[in-house]
C-alpha cells in the first residue's frame, strides 16, 4: 500500500498496481432524501354528486400542507409532540396546517319551512393545526380544529352559487341554518403499522389498525378501525387524506421512483357523545334532530403514485347518523396531494 500522503504534500500518487479508493456509496436511506425532506400539499373535494344526491353531508373542501420531518430537537413543534404525543428523540416529527368548509343540507332542499325530521342546514368554516410523531411501529397525531358554525361560514352563498354555475335549483332553507357559533374541536390518533404484511402474487397486502378520539363544542366521540390495502409501496404513507370524522390517513406521503399504485378497503366505527351540526348549537335554541350514538363508516377505493404527485378516489357508506334518516348515506372523495 502507499504510504500516507503528509499535509501539503501535494496531490497523492498511486502505484499503478494499486486501485484506487472506491467512491463511497450513498446510503440507500438518502437516495429518497430530496422527497423525504419536502412537505406535501393536498386539496380534498368530497361531495354526495357522486352518489346522485344532495343531502345531509352534501359537500366538503379542504386544503392542507404537511411539513417534510423538523429539524433540530430545539424545534417548538417538536416541543409540542413532545408535550401532547410523548414523542422522542426517535420519531420523525412533522407539522401541518389546513384551512376547510363544510356543508350539511336536509333532504328537502326545496322546502323554505323548518324540517325538524331532517339534518338541520349548516356550515362549518375552519382552520386546523396539526403534529404528527412517526416512527418505524406507528403514526401518533392531534389537532386543533377552530371556525365557525353557522352564517359566517359561507356555506349558503357556496352552495347556491354552484347550483347557479351547474343549472340546479337553489337550496331554499338556509335561513333556518344553525346561528353563528365559535366552535372547537381537539383530536388524537393513533395508526399503528400493520398487524399483517406480506406479499400476495406479487403486490403487498397489510392489515393497519387505528383508533382516536375528539373532544370539544364541535364534536366529541371515540373511534376505532381496520384498513386492508393491496398494491406496491405500502409503507410510503398511512391511507390516502379525508375530511374528519373519516377513516383518514396521514396527510403525507413519500414519493416514488416511478408508478405505485394500492386498493383499499376500511371500516371504523364512533360512539358519538356530541355532533353540532346534529345536536345543534351549544349555547342558544336552533335546529337539531335526534342523533344515533353509535355510527360507522364503510369505505374502499383506489390511490395511485406518479413520481411526487398522489392520486385518491374513496367511495364512503356512512351508516344512518340520526333517527329520522331515511337511509345510510353515500358520498365520494377525491384528493391531489403533491410534494413541493
Amino acid at each position: 500500500m502507499p504510504a500516507a500522503r503528509a499535509e501539503g504534500d501535494g496531490p497523492a500518487v498511486f502505484d499503478k498496481a494499486d486501485p484506487p479508493p472506491a467512491r463511497a456509496e450513498v446510503p440507500v436511506a438518502q437516495e429518497g432524501e430530496r422527497d423525504h425532506d419536502r412537505g406535501t400539499l393536498s386539496l380534498i373535494w368530497e361531495n354526495d354528486v357522486f352518489a346522485g344526491t344532495d343531502r345531509n353531508y352534501t359537500n366538503g373542501l379542504r386544503m392542507s400542507y404537511v411539513s417534510a420531518p423538523v429539524d433540530g430537537l430545539g424545534d417548538w413543534h417538536r416541543g409540542i409532540a413532545g408535550f401532547v404525543l410523548g414523542a422522542e428523540g426517535v420519531d420523525e416529527v412533522r407539522y401541518g396546517l389546513a384551512i376547510g368548509q363544510s356543508i350539511f343540507t336536509p333532504e328537502d332542499i326545496e322546502a323554505r319551512q323548518p324540517l325538524p325530521d331532517q339534518h338541520p342546514y349548516a356550515g362549518w368554516l375552519y382552520g386546523e393545526y396539526s403534529i404528527f410523531a412517526q416512527r418505524a411501529d406507528r403514526l401518533r397525531l392531534a389537532a386543533l380544529q377552530v371556525g365557525m358554525v353557522g352564517p359566517s361560514a359561507g356555506a349558503e352563498t357556496v352552495q347556491n352559487d354552484v347550483h347557479d354555475l351547474i343549472g340546479v335549483a337553489e337550496a331554499n332553507g338556509w335561513d333556518n341554518q344553525l346561528h353563528d357559533e365559535l366552535a372547537f374541536s381537539v383530536m388524537f390518533e393513533q395508526r399503528d403499522r400493520a398487524w399483517l404484511t406480506r406479499r400476495v402474487l406479487g403486490p403487498e397486502l397489510d392489515l393497519t389498525p387505528h383508533y382516536g378520539f375528539s373532544l370539544g363544542t364541535l364534536q366529541t366521540q371515540a373511534k376505532a378501525g381496520l384498513t386492508v390495502r393491496f398494491g406496491e409501496d405500502l409503507r410510503n404513507d398511512y391511507g390516502p387524506p379525508r375530511i374528519r370524522p373519516a377513516v383518514g390517513g396521514s396527510g403525507f406521503f413519500e414519493a416514488v421512483d416511478g408508478f405505485g399504485w394500492y386498493l383499499f378497503g376500511a371500516v371504523e366505527g364512533r360512539a358519538v357523545a356530541r355532533n353540532i351540526f346534529l345536536d345543534g348549537n351549544t349555547f342558544q335554541d336552533s335546529a337539531s334532530v335526534t342523533k344515533r350514538p353509535l355510527v360507522a363508516d364503510f369505505q374502499g377505493g383506489l390511490v395511485l403514485t406518479f413520481g411526487a404527485t398522489q392520486l385518491s378516489y374513496t367511495i364512503v357508506t356512512r351508516t344512518k347518523e340520526f333517527e329520522t334518516q331515511s337511509e345510510p348515506q353515500i358520498f365520494g372523495s377525491v384528493s391531489l396531494a403533491v410534494k413541493f
